[in-house]
């Protein structure tokens, strides 16, 4: 593992292995199962992990030895659960830490349009800020409506919905103070 500056290992797992072992962690899973989940929690919106990836990712972790299965129910018919290996756990929890600790830059197309709005007249740069504020007003009521459907959630849920959340707010109350001021010119002077 690579070491940081803050002695804290740097993450090993790729954000779509760390959340399909975790589900595997939470509980043995098949498949088809961990799509449920992820659809239900709305994994995809923070997530890259495609439907026809999972298995892929649950590969990758058993030729790790981080999950396996029972070799004997899993027959030709039957659907192979998953569950996490002792090392699965480890590395997992190993993981998490390295994941909640470690500040990382995520790139954001939010911040390439802003980067690039002095190409945009004014009004085109007000509107469309008008448009995402409204669409991230529908994003928040669908997020807080899926959280309340699923209610009672595990704490790991339940966290990933209020951070979600609390992201959502924070840019909803940046939007509204932008689309109420308009922007200075910068040549106005």
């Amino acid at each position: 593992m690579v070491v940081t500056s803050s002695n804290q290992a740097a993450p090993q797992l790729t954000p779509a292995e760390l959340t399909i072992l975790g589900l595997i962690v939470e509980q043995p899973r098949h498949g088809y199962d961990l799509e449920r989940v992820i659809e239900k929690r709305g994994v995809r919106k923070w997530t890259d992990i495609g439907f026809s990836s999972i298995y892929y990712v649950i590969a990758k972790l058993e030729r790790r030895g981080l999950v396996e299965t029972d070799a004997a129910r899993a027959g030709a018919k039957s659907r192979r659960v998953f569950r996490a290996t002792a090392a699965g756990h480890e590395v997992a929890a190993a993981e998490t830490a390295a994941f909640l600790s470690e500040l990382q830059t995520v790139a954001h197309p939010f911040l390439v349009g802003l980067a690039n709005s002095s190409l945009v007249p004014e009004h085109d740069y007000v509107r469309a800020l008008q448009d995402r504020l409204q669409l991230l007003e529908a994003r928040i009521s669908s997020v807080t409506e899926a959280e309340a459907r699923q209610s009672p959630l595990p704490r790991a849920a339940r966290e990933v919905f209020s951070y979600s959340l609390s992201l959502l707010e924070a840019e909803r109350s940046w939007l509204a103070a932008r689309v109420l001021v308009p922007r200075e010119d910068p040549n106005a002077h």
